[in-house]
Parts: C-alpha cells; structure tokens; sequence
C-alpha cells in the first residue's frame, strides 16, 4: 500500500514540476518539450570556444522538403551572426541549437542579422527572427543589408502590430515592450561591422538586375570565411577569397541548366554560378574547403553538382546540407 501511495505521489507531482517551463540551457540535447531560454551573456565555455559555421538553410527558392531556405550562421564568442534568413531558417536555428549545443542560436539570443539581397528566399523568415519571443528580447536586434532594408523592417512591423497590441493591452508579463524594434543599417561597399573580434566586410556581386546584392567576407581571430550570397561567377568575389579558410558559394548544375528554356538559361547565366565556372573560380581562389549551397539542380541528382565543380577543380569540395557544421 506504501508503494501505491508513492506512485501515486510521483504521478501527481510530475505535472506540477513539468509546468515551469523557462530554463537556463548552456549546452544539452534537445529538450523533451519546449523551452524558453534565458541567459545573461556568454558562458566562459562559449568565450573560449572556435569559430563554427552552421548551415540553417541551403535551399532555393523552390520548396524543397530537406532544406530550408538560404541561411548561415557564424558562433564567435558566444554570439550567432547570421548571414541571410530564409524560410524556415528560424526553426532550424532552434534545432542546431541544441543539436550543437550553442545557445546563441535560440532565436531571442541571436544578435545579429546580414542581407545579402532582398530577394524573398534570402528574407522570409525575417520576421519569424524579430517576433519569436520578442517580448523577453534583452539585446535588440542589429539587421545589416542593401537599400530596402528599412522597408522591409517598417512593413513587418506594420504586419505584426495587431500582435504587439494584444500583447501590450493584455494581462500578459511583458518584460521588454521594446523587444520587437530592430537596429537597422543599410550598407554600401565595405566593412560594415567590427566588434568582439569579428570584422565583416560587405562587397559587391554580380546578381544580374539585382543591385545591389552583397557578399559578405567575416574575419575571426582563428577563421576567414566569405559567403558569396547569388552570384554570377565575379572578379571581385574571386579577389575577397584568396587563401580564406572557408569558402561558402552558390551554385547551378550544368547539366541541370541545359534542361532549361534559352531565356531561363541566359537569366541564370548572369545571375548564379554553374558549376564548371565555380570550380574555375575556386582552382583560382584556392581556399581551405569550399562548400556548396543554395544548389540549384533542376532534376539531376545533388551528387552531381559536386562532380561538376571536381570536373575544375582539385581541391577539398563538400555540398552541404541543414545543420551541417564546419
């Protein structure tokens, strides 16, 4: 009878204990139900950590059931710098998380934002990044990008006032009415940001009509990386990626553009980067590894795409994937 009334106490306490929802999370394996995480700045484990990439989203325009669309994710310091956020992007940030035990990826921490263009499949989640908890927001957010990002920042919030209304004129605990308003800066060429050991600078790439659109160049104390954003093969990004440790570059299928009709292949042509033409740029550029994303196939298969770069080039090549990790 004793032990009956222990089970019994043991069933009714579990819910009691389960309610209390909101943790400090370092670093674990993803939790059984969701969690809100607080912490008040980088943990000593984080300072002391190396530079990471984390692939949020290496997908396209086109809906693709395993990968979300374009974003990446630089952890320095205990901070998530992320370049680009496509749909999508926010949840899998949430995933790497705790996949990868790294804090600064629960969406209220991440610091800061980089457009590459304004294109809907570099942007979408957007407003998935400001929003998600930004009523417990404690550090606003900074979003850098082209001409438009103003715009882009003053539309969502007209979008989601409905949402701050109701939260503000209700009962609900809101620890930072101002949680949900963003830093915005609009970039030229050149470096744009340079703080806690991180130095990133902005430079022009050839997205056919789309002017401008960046590329982005990120220097660490251990780490150089350039992400080329959409680009026809370029000059100047061939110059910002000599030597870099990493470098993270679109790509289109040779083979796959051939299946396309003569207008969307001239489009292509002047606006992504075939394979062939990557692998060319990269025997040139000669970086550490080169990673494939934002893969545009068309029906042949992915594996493909890396033959065609290889078919150019030499050196170490790998097409990424969601939540991979360099």
């Amino acid at each position: 009878m004793a032990s009956m009334r222990s089970i019994l106490f043991v069933i009714l306490i579990l819910p009691l204990v389960s309610c209390d929802r909101s943790a400090k999370v370092e670093g674990a394996t993803t939790p059984a139900s969701a969690i809100i995480e607080t912490r008040e700045g980088p943990s000593a484990a984080e300072l002391a950590e190396v530079t990471k990439i984390v692939m949020l989203g290496t997908g396209t325009p086109v809906p693709d059931a395993n990968r979300a669309g374009a974003s990446v994710a630089v952890i320095h310091k205990g901070q998530a710098y992320l370049f680009d956020i496509g749909a999508g992007a926010i949840h899998n940030a949430t995933r790497a998380r705790y996949k990868h035990a790294i804090p600064s990826l629960y969406p209220s921490q991440i610091c800061c934002l980089f457009v590459t263009h304004m294109h809907s499949d570099h942007t979408l989640d957007y407003a998935e990044l400001v929003y998600t908890l930004w009523w417990r927001r404690t550090a606003q957010l900074r979003a850098f990008g082209p001409p438009g990002m103003q715009e882009m920042t003053d539309g969502l919030h007209a979008m989601m006032a409905p949402d701050l209304r109701a939260r503000i004129a209700s009962s609900q605990p809101v620890a930072n009415p101002d949680g949900y308003q963003v830093e915005v800066t609009e970039i030229a060429d050149g470096f744009v940001f340079d703080q806690d050991g991180v130095r990133i600078e902005a430079f022009a790439v050839d997205h056919g009509d789309i002017k401008p659109a960046f590329g982005y160049r990120i220097d660490t104390s251990d780490r150089s990386i350039v992400i080329s954003g959409d680009t026809a093969k370029s000059e100047r990004l061939l110059e910002m990626s000599r030597g870099v440790d990493v470098l993270i570059h679109e790509v289109i299928s040779d083979s796959g553009l051939a299946k396309n009709s003569e207008g969307f292949q001239a489009y292509h042509r002047q606006s992504h980067t075939p394979a062939s033409d990557l692998g060319r740029l990269a025997s040139e550029a000669r970086p550490g590894l080169l990673v494939l994303y934002h893969g545009l196939y068309y029906g042949v298969p992915e594996a493909r795409i890396v033959e065609e770069v290889k078919s150019t080039y030499d050196g170490p090549v790998v097409l990424a994937n969601d939540l991979d990790q360099f």
